[in-house]
């Protein structure tokens, strides 16, 4: 390994190691001055020695640069580590209103709420502060409402290096056995009980 490519493996370490998000590849090249693929090589083979040497950690491509992560199989000690409580889950209906934006971005707050059927004003408010989602302009309909996307810790935060790389809507969607199944049994629910036949026998 020659003096120079041993500085740029430094440097790319170091760099990815002080960075607070993911480090576009790009970014390292200029402040390396060095092409761009070189740094994408430099990454794969450091990425390949970690998994190699059985690391604790990780170089991963996420959210369109580098960063470094704990390995999957170290979660439960990483787990212990950290403070109980330290970052509070989202709510089952902040959930909900994150994956509609993912998948349906840029849309405004009326329009998520159109969709879930309550309110998402509140949802919406958490996953800002969250830095999960963004104002990104404005409709140019009327009312010019103010229009939400996903953002770069969203991706980084489920692993992804793009939106391209969610997984498919039809992945959640039921079979059509099951549609036919609850739809019968819907109408089977819907029927009217049927009248009794006569008064009763204790009927006076």
């Amino acid at each position: 390994m020659t003096g120079d490519s041993l500085e740029a493996r430094q440097a790319v370490e170091a760099i990815v190691m002080v960075a607070d998000e993911p480090v576009p590849p790009g970014i390292m090249a200029q402040l390396m001055e060095i092409p761009t693929d070189r740094v994408e090589a430099i990454c794969a083979q450091l990425a390949e020695e970690y998994r190699t040497e059985g690391r604790g950690f990780e170089l991963i491509r996420v959210a369109g640069g580098y960063r470094y992560r704990s390995h999957p199989d170290a979660e439960p000690y990483v787990k212990r580590f950290v403070v109980s409580g330290q970052s509070a889950r989202l709510s089952s209906a902040a959930l909900e209103t994150l994956a509609i934006v993912a998948y349906k971005q840029p849309l405004s707050r009326a329009q998520v709420s159109a969709i879930r059927g309550v309110n998402a004003e509140g949802a919406m408010r958490t996953l800002q502060q969250r830095g999960l989602i963004q104002e990104v302009g404005r409709d140019p309909g009327p009312g010019n409402a103010r229009l939400f996307a996903t953002t770069p810790t969203f991706l980084e935060r489920l692993g992804l290096d793009s939106l391209d790389e969610l997984p498919p809507l039809v992945d959640f969607v039921p079979g059509t056995e099951v549609i036919e199944a609850l739809e019968t049994s819907l109408m089977a629910d819907s029927r009217p009980v049927a009248a009794a036949d006569g008064p009763s026998a204790n009927t006076p």
